[in-house]
C-alpha cells in the first residue's frame, strides 16, 4: 500500500470497520436489519462533531458550540500550576478530544488564553495551563503539559465529556518546544501544534509519532525559524503527517499571544482532521495553502494525498 492510499484509509477506517460488522448481520437475500437502522449518520465518522465547516465558520471568533469554563486552582496537581478548562456545553454529540495549551518562557497562562474558548467552540475540551515556574525550560514544560493532560482526562470536573484516546497538545515558544518533547515521550498523543517553538535541539522530533503542524514567524528574532521551527519540521521523521506554516512578518510574541485568524484557521483544521479524523477539513489543508497575504510559506505532506 503506497503512502497516498494509506492516508486515505486512515480517514475511512472508522466507517469501513463499522460497515463490515453491520454487513455480517445480513441474511443472504435480505437486507441487514441492523444496517437499515443505522444507515447514514451512524456510518459516518463516529468522532465527527459539528456542522459542515466553511471558510467563515473556521475563521470565526466563536465556533458552532456554546462553551463554559472551569478554573483549576494552582494547588490541584503537583505536576503543573493550575489552569482553565474550556468545554462545549452540548452533551448530545458524544465526547470530545482533549487539548492542553502551554505558554512560553516567563509567560503566564493569560498569554495563550485566547486559544481556549476559540478551540472549545469548535468542538474540543481545551485546558490552558500555568507552569510551575515562569523560568521552567523546555523539558520541564513538556512534563507539565503531560501532567495537565492526565489530570484533564482522568480527574477533572469534565472528564466525562472527554475521549482520552484522542489527545492533542499545543504550546508557544518553549511551550512549543515542550510539545515536541512531550509527544516524543508519549506516542499516544495524536496531534500537536507547536507555535513559534523554541528548542535548538530538534532531535526530539525524530521520535514524534503525532500528526504535527509547526507554525513559525518570519520575523521571529527570539526563536528564529531557521534555527527552531524549520529544523523541527524537517526532523519529524516518524510523524504520519506534518506541515509547516510560516506567517508573513510575524514576530515571536504578539502574533501568537493575541488572537490570530490564520493560526486559528489552520490549528482548528489540523486538530479536526487528525484528532477527530474528520475528512471534511481536508480541503483547508490540501492542496497546500498558497503563499500570499498572511502566509509566507507552507510545506506539507498533504493529508489526503
Amino acid at each position: 500500500m503506497n503512502d497516498v492510499t494509506r492516508r486515505c484509509f486512515r480517514g475511512l477506517a472508522p466507517a469501513v470497520g463499522l460497515a463490515a460488522v453491520l454487513m455480517a448481520t445480513a441474511v443472504p437475500g435480505h437486507a441487514s436489519p441492523v444496517l437499515a437502522l443505522v444507515a447514514g449518520p451512524a456510518l459516518a465518522n463516529p468522532y465527527q462533531r459539528g456542522p459542515d465547516p466553511t471558510d467563515a465558520s473556521i475563521t470565526a471568533e466563536t465556533g458552532p458550540f456554546k462553551t463554559a469554563s472551569v478554573v483549576v486552582p494552582s494547588n490541584t496537581d503537583p505536576g503543573f500550576a493550575g489552569g482553565t478548562i474550556y468545554y462545549p456545553t452540548d452533551t448530545s454529540q458524544g465526547t470530545f478530544a482533549p487539548i492542553v495549551v502551554t505558554p512560553g518562557f516567563v509567560s503566564p497562562q493569560w498569554a495563550i488564553s485566547w486559544y481556549g474558548p476559540r478551540l472549545a467552540s469548535q468542538g474540543f475540551v481545551v485546558m490552558t495551563i500555568d507552569t510551575l515556574g515562569l523560568f521552567d525550560v523546555v523539558d520541564q514544560r513538556g512534563k507539565e503539559m503531560l501532567a495537565a493532560l492526565d489530570y484533564l482526562t482522568n480527574r477533572s470536573a469534565v472528564k466525562d465529556r472527554i475521549d482520552p484516546t484522542r489527545p492533542g497538545l499545543m504550546g508557544h515558544s518553549m511551550g512549543g518546544g515542550g510539545v515536541i518533547r512531550a509527544a516524543a515521550e508519549r506516542p499516544g498523543i495524536k496531534a500537536v501544534v507547536p507555535l513559534a517553538p523554541w528548542d535548538p535541539n530538534s532531535s526530539y522530533a525524530w521520535n514524534v509519532k503525532a500528526d504535527t503542524l509547526v507554525v513559525g514567524g518570519e520575523s521571529d528574532m527570539i526563536a528564529p525559524v531557521a534555527a527552531n521551527a524549520e529544523p523541527i519540521y524537517k526532523d519529524l521523521r516518524s510523524a504520519p503527517e506534518k506541515a509547516y506554516l510560516e506567517l508573513s512578518g510575524a514576530d515571536h510574541v504578539f502574533a501568537f499571544n493575541l488572537p490570530n485568524t490564520t493560526i486559528a484557521k489552520y490549528a482548528i483544521a489540523w486538530m479536526k482532521r487528525f484528532l477527530d479524523d474528520d475528512v471534511r477539513y481536508d480541503r483547508f489543508l490540501c492542496p497546500a495553502p498558497a503563499p500570499g497575504g498572511a502566509i509566507k510559506q507552507y510545506q506539507d505532506t498533504c493529508p489526503n494525498g
